[in-house]
C-alpha cells in the first residue's frame, strides 16, 4: 500500500508521458521528517543523468522546523536509486530527440520514499490546447447525459 506525498501538477500537462519508472531517493533524516509533514514541491523539478548516475534537480523539500544545524539545502541535488541496466535504458531514451525525465509523484511504499519518473516528450502549445478542448468536450457530454 502506498501513500501519496506530492504530485507534479504540470507533468502530464506539459509532457506526453510514454513510460514510467519507480525509483528510490537518497535523503537525510530531517528531510524525511519534513516529507512526513507534507512539505514537498515537485512542480519545477526534473531528473537527469550525471556521471552515470541519476539525479533529481529543483525538488523543494522545506527545512524541518526543529532540525537546527542538521537541515540541508531545500533545493539540493538528490540522487535517485536505479539499477545500472535501467540507467543504460534511460540514457538511450534521453538521447532521442525531445525525451526528458519528469517526476510525476512522490509517495511512501512501506517505510521508503519512492519517486515516480515519467519518460516523455514536451508538448507543443497546440497539443496543450487540443487536450484542454478534448477535456472540455468530455465534460459537456457528461453534463448533457445527466
Amino acid at each position: 500500500m502506498s501513500k501519496i506525498i506530492s504530485k507534479n501538477p504540470t507533468a502530464r500537462h506539459n509532457y506526453t508521458i510514454d513510460d514510467t519508472i519507480e525509483t528510490g531517493i537518497v535523503l537525510s533524516g530531517t528531510e524525511i521528517k519534513s516529507i512526513r509533514n507534507g512539505k514537498v514541491n515537485l512542480k519545477d523539478s526534473y531528473a537527469a543523468i550525471k556521471n552515470g548516475e541519476l539525479y533529481i534537480y529543483n525538488l523543494h523539500i522545506s527545512p524541518y522546523e526543529f532540525g537546527n544545524i542538521y537541515n540541508k539545502d531545500p533545493l539540493r541535488d538528490r540522487k535517485l536509486l536505479v539499477n545500472r541496466r535501467e540507467i543504460n535504458k534511460l540514457v538511450g531514451l534521453i538521447k532521442q530527440k525531445g525525451y526528458s525525465l519528469v517526476p510525476i509523484s512522490m509517495y511512501f511504499k512501506g517505510n521508503f520514499v519512492k519517486v515516480e519518473l515519467g519518460i516523455g516528450k514536451g508538448k507543443k502549445l497546440y497539443d496543450k490546447r487540443r487536450d484542454i478542448a478534448k477535456k472540455d468536450a468530455e465534460m459537456r457530454m457528461r453534463k448533457a447525459k445527466n
